[in-house]
């Protein structure tokens, strides 16, 4: 198993927590929390992570050097800042195997990656999407689903439960990217919404934990929540 990490947020709304470092190092318990994530990919099995860093990156490649606890440790450096899209585009060319597990690296999900990598061959997907039910889905918009495959998403801001994007994801390393694309763009909002019918993405249902560390008051949920992992 391969794994890409989108390690290079600014962390804007976290700025006051933080003093300086990048937002995945953000302490979780007395450790970065991207420790968390590498010990949960170090545990389904990925023997190969590669870090997509850059704002303050040298903190990041500092603290983990070539590996962590056996799992092997690549950076894909940003010179200039590239948003989700354009980083793991970046990061993908540096990818060995043929599907690639993509996280995000303020993002934890409790999900069985192996499965949702054997789900995706199944599928026979280009991407395939974890996605998580929430009570209360306003903070991240909603996905549309038709049998195993998203038809479509909803803007954040709705109110009330449904399946939302979980920030995990299966890509084909022969990914098509269009060419209009811009070196800098989000995966989600510029890639994923306007190419959906064409990508056609798989949808890997997680009942696991799941959090996001993005805002402060789920940064301090993290601290009792995560603690176990």
């Amino acid at each position: 198993m391969e794994a890409i990490v989108l390690a290079g947020g600014l962390g804007t709304r976290l700025a006051a927590r933080l003093n300086g470092i990048p937002k995945p190092m953000a302490a979780v318990g007395g450790r970065p929390f991207l420790e968390i994530l590498l010990g949960q990919l170090q545990g389904a099995g990925c023997t190969r992570a590669v870090l997509a860093v850059g704002h303050l990156h040298k903190a990041i490649q500092n603290h983990f050097g070539p590996s962590f606890h056996g799992l092997r440790l690549d950076y894909a450096v940003e010179s200039v800042p590239l948003g989700t899209g354009g980083a793991i585009r970046n990061a993908m060319s540096l990818a060995a195997e043929e599907s690639v597990l993509v996280l995000n690296g303020d993002t934890f999900l409790k999900a069985d990656y192996a499965a949702m990598l054997r789900f995706h061959a199944a599928q026979a997907a280009q991407i395939t999407v974890a996605i998580t039910r929430q009570a209360e889905i306003a903070r991240y918009g909603g996905v549309r689903l038709r049998g195993e495959r998203i038809v479509g998403f909803e803007e954040k801001g709705r109110t009330g439960e449904g399946w939302i994007n979980a920030g995990s994801y299966v890509l084909n390393r022969r990914l098509e990217w269009p060419s209009t694309l811009q070196s800098s763009f989000s995966f989600e909002r510029d890639f994923l919404m306007p190419e959906i019918a064409r990508l056609a993405p798989a949808a890997f249902r997680v009942d696991g934990f799941f959090l996001d560390i993005g805002v402060p008051e789920d940064l301090d949920r993290a601290q009792t929540e995560l603690a176990g992992f």
